[in-house]
């Protein structure tokens, strides 16, 4: 695989995304750096989203997606909210299966994208308490709702990311989860949701 220095010719040099992307078109293999960059966060977002068996072929068709039309990516915006764009249609499409993980979760209290890695007791203790709750609230969140909210927990991604994601304003965006938030804290009283605050 091509690496970014033997792309670029400098030592130490690292290449940022819109131009590993135009390296790739003469290429290809430069485009795995990508792929390294991206694919874990992407992978523990989709997997959150919709459970580990699909996590792996999302996250592929993903990328798949990605390196057949990067001619496309212009670099107006950054290349990993482009690439959370393709993620999340493709999750979209997964959403009958999505709700009916949600409501799954909401009766029996067991999570579907736990994957057997070992966590805190205390940890566990908090979502098994906390889990069908949350699941039954987001269940009755709209798509595009639960996707924001989800881009900003699970996925990590700031409310700038998330608006060049979803393809919407960041104004809308942060009214947005600030009436999920609302709808979540009146649907699970007890709990604290921490307050974001990245612009």
């Amino acid at each position: 695989m091509a690496t970014a220095r033997a792309v670029s010719g400098h030592p130490g040099e690292k290449l940022d995304d819109l131009r590993i992307v135009e390296v790739s078109l003469d290429d290809p293999e430069a485009f795995g750096e990508l792929f390294s960059r991206h694919a874990p966060r992407l992978h523990a977002y989709i997997k959150r989203r919709l459970g580990p068996p699909l996590a792996d072929d999302l996250v592929s068709e993903t990328f798949a997606i990605a390196f057949k039309q990067r001619e496309r990516f212009d670099g107006r915006a950054e290349f990993s909210a482009w690439l959370w764009g393709i993620a999340s249609n493709l999750i979209a499409k997964h959403h009958r299966q999505e709700s009916r993980m949600y409501r799954a979760f909401a009766r029996t209290g067991v999570d579907p994208a736990e994957d057997g890695v070992a966590e805190l007791a205390s940890d566990r203790a908090a979502a098994a308490a906390l889990g069908p709750r949350l699941a039954k609230a987001l269940a009755g969140l709209s798509a595009q709702d639960r996707n924001a909210v989800l881009l900003l927990a699970w996925g990590e991604l700031s409310y700038a990311e998330i608006a060049a994601t979803l393809d919407l304003p960041l104004g809308t965006v942060k009214a947005k989860i600030h009436r999920v938030r609302a709808k979540l804290r009146k649907a699970l009283p007890q709990e604290k949701f921490e307050e974001k605050n990245d612009g």
